[in-house]
């Protein structure tokens, strides 16, 4: 999953929030070193992620993409599956979708001196250029991939993935509003946060 579902499944506090993003983050990181309550968000961080690897219906959604995007496909799912998540907000909380993000923001900011260099700037630049706003509009989706794609050290077709998005939208959508209830409920049941 991506940054925003990892954040909705944490608690609302600045150490939950830390700790649900450190995973994509944390190598090199001397994790002893963490509050006991980062780790159980670390924790929690893996526990969606390797629920989610898993699960048949991600698998079924990235054999809709092409094999020249394939690789990558599971990226552009997690991605995508934030911009579902705001789309169907109301189904899955009752706090607003834009009271929860000024709260996440804030509960990062709180942090920034514990986190490793590179999750600090990437969340500063979250924050500063609202990037859960841009998640909301599927062309911001498109542009965030193609940001993704501009970053990977060899050369990759993962460029202009949201045309295939845009080509099985209704069946990603249907895959989703299947899997993510399925997550929350694991969650709930197995993990530390929520």
């Amino acid at each position: 999953m991506n940054y925003l579902a990892h954040l909705f499944l944490a608690k609302p506090t600045a150490d939950s929030h830390f700790g649900n993003l450190l995973g994509d983050f944390s190598k090199g990181v001397d994790l002893s070193a963490l509050p006991p309550t980062v780790k159980e968000g670390l924790k929690n961080h893996y526990l969606v992620d390797n629920f989610t690897d898993r699960h048949p219906l991600i698998q079924d959604g990235r054999h809709l993409f092409s094999k020249e995007k394939r690789r990558f496909s599971g990226i552009a799912i997690d991605v995508l599956f934030d911009y579902f998540l705001i789309k169907h907000w109301s189904t899955f909380s009752t706090q607003s979708f834009i009271a929860f993000k000024q709260q996440s923001y804030r509960l990062l900011a709180q942090n920034q001196s514990m986190m490793p260099a590179k999750m600090r700037r990437v969340t500063q630049h979250m924050i500063q250029h609202d990037w859960f706003l841009s998640y909301s509009d599927l062309s911001g989706i498109g542009q965030a991939l193609d940001n993704i794609a501009a970053r990977i050290r060899f050369e990759n077709k993962f460029s202009g993935s949201i045309e295939e998005i845009q080509l099985h939208y209704e069946s990603l959508e249907s895959i989703f509003l299947g899997f993510f209830p399925e997550l929350v409920a694991y969650i709930e049941h197995n993990g530390c946060e929520v």
